[in-house]
């Protein structure tokens, strides 16, 4: 327990110092407590900071998925995907006898998607100009960038069902089938290494003027796949010779690429990950957007003027609920159940998920409660994080973030609101016990 000294500085709400108050709050006392004048209050008048800011790069070589498409935001700009991957055959063998026939690439849709998909897309399949190598020699990011060659070794234009079970086909050059088709046949080629130097991978380019949604495919069963045939007789045998995703290397030769050209004012500021954008600068609005790094950080700045209350204290809940700016959504642009915390430190550097008593990751849930008075608000609690903060004898260093869940494998985006104006758009309420007080 800790000792609170001082004259209250802080407007409280009384609720009740009723036994059946402090029973409902699910509040397991001692026996000091038990034994000490006791009064619950509900404060909800803490100063809530809130920020935008950009991380500079995620990693996206472990993402969860492939993500190729484009469409315009009306608030964030130009939002574009394109996956780079390295291809390895399953097997370094085809029989002298056979005989080229076609080759092409299937796109097993995994259920992602985010913007219209009543609108078409365009996948444009290059190949590589470079061996997928990271930079830094250990992952690709968002930003990263390989070459890759102009002349399409395929493309396709199509209209997404991403919830469907087909798979998308698209053809590919023959003059590629026919050299790889040469190359195996011929044991020009016999090991991962001589495949990777003659064949460096490919590229999902989205269209240039597309504008209608981002769709996610498994990295895992979509394949290249090559057709050819032995003859016999009056007959032909048909064969497949598979060329799939090489997620197994270390490290991994595989990422998407995101990017947006911003045509917000206010993003465009975000130059690095240490420049924060204030809401209050902000026409009251803070922003989040999963793959290409812009997060929402939240400050509490005054948590310590709880010591000014009278008498002992001890938290006993703490949530916090912010909502999304109105209009900001649909069906297209959805907000999702739930967001990521995370934790920064002060250079704004990722160093944590939240996570709470029992140990699970803190969720931001969406509380569609009051959705009929356009009345929803996403709900954090934060009892464990609250209580950390109170207990250092210093100010705190961190901040809390939100992050769409699998942030380097998905393009979801929010609006959030600040706490100007009359409408309070983020909140913190506080259920704090109060005992022992000094007459």
């Amino acid at each position: 327990m800790r000792k609170l000294l001082g004259l209250i500085a802080l407007p409280i709400l009384l609720v009740s110092c009723s036994e059946d108050t402090i029973n409902d709050s699910d509040f397991v006392a001692g026996g000091t407590f038990t034994n000490s004048n006791i009064r619950v209050v509900q404060i909800d008048t803490m100063n809530v900071e809130t920020y935008t800011m950009k991380f500079d790069s995620l990693v996206t070589s472990q993402a969860t998925r492939m993500l190729i498409g484009k469409y315009m935001d009306p608030v964030f700009g130009a939002v574009k995907s394109s996956s780079y991957a390295e291809l390895l055959p399953n097997s370094y063998f085809i029989d002298s006898d056979a005989e080229y026939d076609s080759i092409g690439f299937f796109l097993k849709y995994d259920n992602y998607y985010y913007n219209d998909t009543l609108k078409s897309n365009t996948i444009h399949i290059k190949e590589l100009s470079e061996i997928l190598y990271p930079a830094d020699g250990s992952n690709f990011y968002n930003t990263s960038e390989v070459g890759f060659l102009e002349d399409n070794l395929g493309s396709i234009t199509y209209t997404p069902r991403p919830l469907g079970t087909d798979s998308l086909y698209i053809k590919l050059s023959d003059t590629l089938g026919l050299g790889l088709f040469d190359q195996l046949q011929q044991k020009d080629i016999t090991s991962t290494e001589e495949f990777k130097n003659y064949f460096h991978g490919i590229t999902f380019q989205p269209g240039e003027d597309d504008d209608g949604s981002i769709v996610g495919f498994d990295f895992s069963t979509s394949v290249m796949r090559m057709y050819y045939s032995i003859p016999g007789g009056e007959s032909r045998t048909q064969f497949t010779a598979d060329f799939t995703i090489n997620t197994t290397s270390s490290p991994i030769p595989f990422f998407n690429q995101m990017s947006v050209v911003e045509t917000n004012e206010y993003l465009k500021t975000l130059t690095d990950k240490e420049v924060v954008l204030n809401s209050s600068e902000s026409d009251n609005q803070s922003f989040v957007q999963s793959g290409i790094g812009y997060t929402t950080k939240i400050e509490f700045t005054n948590l310590k003027t709880l010591f000014d209350i009278q008498g002992q204290g001890t938290l006993l809940n703490a949530v916090l609920k912010i909502k999304p700016v109105a209009g900001s959504y649909s069906d297209e642009l959805a907000l999702r159940d739930n967001l990521s915390v995370y934790i920064v430190d002060q250079n704004n550097d990722l160093t944590e998920q939240l996570v709470g008593t029992d140990n699970a990751a803190v969720q931001a849930t969406l509380n569609l409660d009051g959705q009929e008075f356009n009345d929803i608000y996403y709900e954090i609690p934060l009892t464990t994080y609250i209580e950390g903060i109170l207990s250092t004898e210093r100010d705190a260093d961190y901040a809390i973030i939100l992050l769409p869940e699998n942030y380097n494998s998905t393009v979801d985006r929010f609006i959030l609101m600040g706490k100007e104006g009359s409408d309070q758009g983020v909140k913190l309420e506080l259920t704090y016990a109060i005992y022992d007080e000094d007459e």
